[in-house]
């Protein structure tokens, strides 16, 4: 079948069982070597945990389990599946994610030429009505208009802004200094 909006289909329910919201499924590469994509976040944190990937990754692995063994695979061969959070320069993939950042920076590809231009880098201004996605120009701050259905790729970029609006979900052990003891004698003279 391999079709993605199936696959979604199929996907975004067992997420939201478990709280989250589906940023992005993609299913790439070829034969045996194909990855099934799962990104998703919990709505209010915009991230998951490792236990979080790991519990999504058990529910989807049993559904598609049980539909392969009653013979309805949604996926023709073999693949792997890779449960993840969308990270920090995350992947804009739904009209929500482009108001969501609004301010911030990121690089938008599309499928075809607007006014000869294909790739758009610059701040994120939100969304016009529900299919346009502006963004501004960091040199000319000229505000684009792209048509949402349109985009092959939207990322943001990382940015001290964008690293001081995504707070991790925990700190812990992040104060602890690692030293390295393995230096010899002579070398511990070179580093005081």
């Amino acid at each position: 079948m391999n079709d993605i909006d199936a696959l979604i289909r199929l996907i975004a329910p067992e997420a939201d069982a478990l709280g989250f919201a589906l940023v992005r499924v993609r299913l790439y590469g070829k034969d045996d070597e194909r990855t099934l994509q799962v990104m998703a976040e919990r709505p209010d944190t915009r991230q998951l945990t490792i236990d979080d990937c790991a519990n999504l990754s058990r529910r989807l692995s049993d559904k598609l389990d049980a539909l392969e063994e009653a013979g309805q695979d949604p996926i023709d061969g073999a693949y792997r599946l890779e449960v993840s959070s969308p990270g920090i320069d995350r992947p804009l993939t739904r009209r929500q994610d482009f108001a969501d950042w609004t301010g911030h920076e990121a690089r938008i590809v599309l499928t075809e030429a607007i006014d000869g231009q294909k790739q758009f880098k610059g701040e994120l201004e939100g969304i016009d009505g529900d299919d346009l996605i502006a963004i501004r120009h960091p040199r000319t701050q000229d505000i684009a208009q792209v048509p949402f259905a349109l985009i092959a790729d939207a990322k943001l970029v990382l940015t001290d802004k964008l690293i001081a609006a995504t707070v991790p979900l925990s700190m812990d052990g992040a104060d602890e200094e690692i030293l390295d003891t393995s230096a010899t004698a002579d070398e511990e003279e070179d580093i005081h």
